[in-house]
């Protein structure tokens, strides 16, 4: 089943930029009117997070936000056999910061969100820097898939890290220096022993463990802001938050990443997942609450 997945994905990666996005308009056609994948709960969470927007507002951001999830899937797909220049010419980043810290013989954390196109970023920064560079990932149910996404994902060298056993995977890297990327918006299983904050008009659980493995060993976090400024092409922005993490206020890396989150999101609200449940935990109002 794999083999077969990945010959008719390499079939369509060959395929040149506009006919790829004659697909995704395609596919957005199906996805949007047909199937109205997740539409309910795009709407209800964009309701809930821009509340001053007319219901036309909404409906029109959500096509929008459509697209870009569409473009997303080929561009994916297109990794297969995109070369580094083509990636270069297309996703533009400066890795000054990146650098700096590995003259320093530092480590460094990325914090990022779901916002289109992070496999590209994952991408782009790991070929650029001198770091071994490390992706946290959540293997997929389906094997296939899963195995896909790992193809994709470590074509240019990137090592994943999967989620669900972090601790012994990053075990051989504690004495090394290691650029991690952490999209840190993920929606946590045990909501109970999270941080909360207010993040788009709702109170929301995010995880403590990047803060928490910053704040242990010392690593500076570097935040990483995407922005979409045409079709098939990508910005991204890097800023050092944090250099010395451990004289921050405990909860203070997570606070400050999801006021920065929100900030982008609001500037630039179609190329990030709405599709997700990102609200179905509900606020237990712990002593943890932030």
């Amino acid at each position: 089943m794999y083999y077969l997945l990945l010959v008719f994905c390499y079939g369509i990666s060959l395929l040149p930029f506009p006919v790829l996005y004659f697909i995704s308009d395609i596919l957005y056609a199906l996805v949007y009117y047909v199937f109205g994948y997740r539409k309910q709960v795009v709407l209800a969470n964009m309701k809930q997070a821009f509340p001053d927007k007319s219901p036309e507002e909404i409906n029109r951001l959500a096509k929008k936000y459509y697209r870009n999830l569409t473009d997303m899937m080929v561009e994916t797909i297109k990794l297969l056999t995109m070369s580094k220049k083509q990636l270069q010419k297309r996703f533009i980043c400066d890795l000054t910061v990146l650098h700096e810290l590995y003259a320093k013989g530092k480590s460094c954390q990325l914090h990022l969100g779901h916002n289109f196109n992070w496999e590209w970023a994952n991408l782009f920064c790991m070929q650029g820097v001198a770091f071994p560079f490390l992706v946290v990932y959540m293997p997929l149910s389906s094997k296939p898939a899963d195995r896909m996404f790992r193809h994709f994902r470590e074509k240019f060298g990137s090592i994943l890290i999967p989620a669900n056993d972090m601790a012994n995977s990053m075990k051989p890297w504690l004495e090394k220096q290691y650029l991690i990327a952490l999209v840190a918006d993920q929606n946590p299983g045990n909501p109970r022993s999270c941080l909360w904050y207010p993040f788009l008009n709702k109170m929301t659980p995010f995880y403590k463990g990047p803060e928490m493995a910053a704040r242990r060993n010392d690593i500076p976090v570097v935040f990483v802001d995407i922005r979409k400024t045409k079709r098939g092409y990508y910005h991204a922005t890097l800023k050092l938050m944090f250099e010395e993490p451990q004289q921050a206020p405990v909860g203070k890396i997570t606070e400050a990443f999801v006021r920065f989150l929100e900030k982008n999101i609001h500037e630039q609200p179609e190329v990030w997942v709405w599709s997700h449940r990102r609200w179905k935990h509900a606020y237990p109002g712990t002593p943890e609450t932030k």
